[in-house]
């Protein structure tokens, strides 16, 4: 026997899209699997839904009346379910997330375990990775990225701070070489000096500076080296090993420098660096579980970054 409601928000979707396509591109599904739905829903009712043609699909008069009652149906699901959620007073369920590796295992990790012991019914999911995966099409519910977010209508974001960056290097390869003392200078020393490259997806990303006129626009210094590696904390071991002049987030060579392993290399008077955002699909009501990550990152991670600056 059927659901009653198999086949419902697709006929819904349909309906407002006015169109099969567009409303399989909003659903995620191709094309032949919402114009099989519509045909079961309308087998099962023994009722034509819509008037087709090849550029769109109006519904019938009884599609019309039927539309009217499955939208104030799903209106009222909705609506059951945000209630339910605004009731409970612990975050349950599993939640599936995706982060950089780094700042995901070192800053993020530790925040997820103290929330793992405070709410006992709330599981983790977690994929390290600098890949910007589709979230809606592989079912994610938070991810966290860092840089320029693309434009979407099905995602919402919140900023969680800033990674400032610093070039770094060892005491012992400043000690064989010149010590740049700005971007300027670097440029003029650039022949003279060794580099630890990152790269990302298979391509060497550039050395990102703010502007001298603190525009928004950022200055690409493109970076040579024998050295190039996708993981950041690599990146900085390279250069702890002597092997050149490494650009990582402050936070993340705090130890380092305090340590005496690693050197900021030059101020900044106007330090670069990449956002953090927290993103996930966009949605009427935030599911408790995602809420309460989000709101402890917000209050906890910026301070995570900053504490490890202060430390430097």
């Amino acid at each position: 026997m059927s659901e009653p409601l198999d086949g419902i928000e697709v006929f819904v979707a349909v309906a407002e899209a006015g169109n099969f396509s567009v409303a399989a591109d909003k659903l995620k599904l191709t094309r032949s699997a919402v114009s099989k739905s519509v045909a079961r829903l309308e087998a099962r009712l023994d009722t034509r839904l819509f008037h087709r043609t090849t550029r769109s699909h109006a519904l019938t008069q009884q599609g019309h009346a039927y539309y009217e009652r499955c939208r104030r149906a799903l209106a009222e699901l909705a609506a059951a379910g945000e209630e339910l959620e605004a009731g409970r007073q612990e975050p349950v369920g599993r939640l599936r997330l995706t982060m950089p590796v780094i700042i995901g295992r070192l800053l993020i990790a530790p925040l997820l375990f103290e929330l793992g012991e405070r709410y006992p019914q709330l599981s983790f999911d977690i994929a390290y990775s600098d890949r910007r995966a589709d979230l809606i099409e592989e079912g994610i519910d938070l991810a966290i990225r860092s840089g320029v977010l693309d434009d979407s209508t099905t995602l919402a974001a919140r900023p969680l701070g800033r990674q400032v960056m610093a070039v770094y290097a060892s005491p012992g390869y400043l000690a064989k070489h010149s010590r740049p003392t700005s971007f300027d200078d670097l440029l003029v020393q650039r022949e003279s000096h060794r580099f630890v490259g990152y790269a990302r997806q298979g391509w060497r990303q550039p050395w990102r500076f703010a502007s001298a006129d603190g525009a928004a626009a950022s200055v690409p210094f493109e970076v040579e080296s024998r050295f190039v590696c996708d993981a950041l904390d690599v990146v900085m071991d390279g250069a702890v090993a002597g092997w050149g002049l490494a650009r990582v987030p402050v936070w993340m060579a705090a130890g380092h420098v305090a340590a005496g392993r690693l050197v900021r290399v030059f101020d900044e008077p106007e330090p670069f660096g990449y956002e953090l955002h927290a993103v996930w699909p966009r949605m009427r009501t935030l599911p408790m579980k995602v809420r309460v990550v989000i709101d402890t990152l917000l209050a906890r991670l910026p301070h995570s970054m900053a504490a490890a600056k202060a430390g430097e």
